[in-house]
């Protein structure tokens, strides 16, 4: 068993094992249901030690070409190639930074979240995980789709080939193990577009977050439901 899994994993069209991560993909979105990582930076601001980031951005051959999305479809497309395990928080090895730029990683995120809340929200976990009595840092970060809303997509526009389809929002639930063995955990589910208010704003229950992307978190944690509302707390973070 993967250590990564430990509290468990939820279910995908491929489970993708890459070294330092686990990839959920979805064949019908062309892009991540989820993606399950344990934080290992080599500091708290990866930009001032560790490799470089690699910026190798490429497509993953492990998927069926039918279902895997390429360079091409997010050319031009006014989104980002917006990573779901963050770059920055696998910086400790080249090879470790590079396989969070594999597209099987990558969701069509709007710049003006990727480039500020979300990639806020991404630095504060960073900070949580180098707290002296925190042991282990595990996060799940994914897309979520509502069809009562027109879904925009990206990629090709001829008829015949599948696009990519554009979030709505992302969630990210992150759960800490301490040096007691005592377990917290915040989730939150941000929209596609630009955030202007706190993040704490955007705090909300585990089961919200499960309900809205349609997955089970953490299902090895024992006395599921009553356990994960009582571990819900509210983060130190604005």
């Amino acid at each position: 068993m993967r250590k990564e899994t430990r509290y468990g994993m939820p279910a995908a069209d491929q489970i993708l094992f890459n070294r330092y991560y686990i990839t959920g993909y979805s064949y019908y979105f062309r892009q991540p249901k989820w993606v399950l990582e344990i934080v290992n930076p080599p500091t708290i601001d990866g930009d001032k030690e560790g490799v470089k980031r690699s910026d190798n951005f490429r497509p993953d051959y492990r998927i069926p070409q039918l279902f895997r999305a390429d360079l091409v479809d997010f050319a031009g497309s006014g989104y980002d190639r917006g990573h779901m395990v963050p770059s920055a928080n696998q910086r400790g090895l080249e090879v470790q930074n590079s396989e969070t730029f594999l597209l099987s990683n990558m969701s069509p995120q709007s710049g003006d979240l990727n480039r500020f809340a979300w990639r806020h929200l991404e630095k504060e976990i960073r900070v949580l995980n180098s707290k002296e009595d925190v042991l282990e840092t595990y996060v799940i970060t994914g897309p979520i789709f509502n069809f009562q809303e027109p879904i925009e997509t990206i990629g090709s526009r001829d008829k015949n080939q599948v696009t990519i389809p554009v979030p709505h929002r992302y969630f990210k639930s992150i759960l800490t193990e301490d040096k007691n063995g005592t377990l917290k955990m915040w989730s939150f589910i941000l929209p596609n577009s630009k955030v202007t208010d706190s993040l704490s704003n955007y705090m909300v229950a585990t089961t919200k977050v499960e309900q809205y992307a349609g997955i089970e978190l953490w299902s090895l944690l024992t006395g599921i439901e009553m356990k994960k509302e009582k571990l819900i707390v509210r983060p130190y973070w604005s």
